[in-house]
């Protein structure tokens, strides 16, 4: 295992790590701004108004990226356990 091999697996695992969780951030940080956005115009400052929106966007993104991120988790870890026998040499 040279240097150059073990930076790139961990770049490719950093990597698929911010595609996993990109969709969830992403609809959590919209479904936050909608509501700050909704709380500065009805000046209600209620700090749990915030949290159940977030939860239900978040369960939202995770039924609907879970297959996808299913398959990318199944798929580096199929390449991880085939290619152990060339990661040993």
């Amino acid at each position: 295992m040279t240097p150059e091999f073990v930076t790139g697996f961990f770049f490719e695992a950093i990597k698929l790590a911010v595609l996993l969780a990109a969709p969830v951030l992403l609809f959590g940080l919209v479904a936050g701004v909608l509501v700050s956005m909704f709380q500065a115009a009805t000046q209600i400052n209620e700090m749990t108004l915030v949290f159940i929106p977030k939860m239900i966007a978040v369960a939202v993104a995770m039924l609907i990226f879970f297959p996808w991120m299913l398959q990318m988790i199944v798929t580096f870890t199929e390449n991880l356990i085939n290619n152990i026998p060339f990661y040993i040499r």
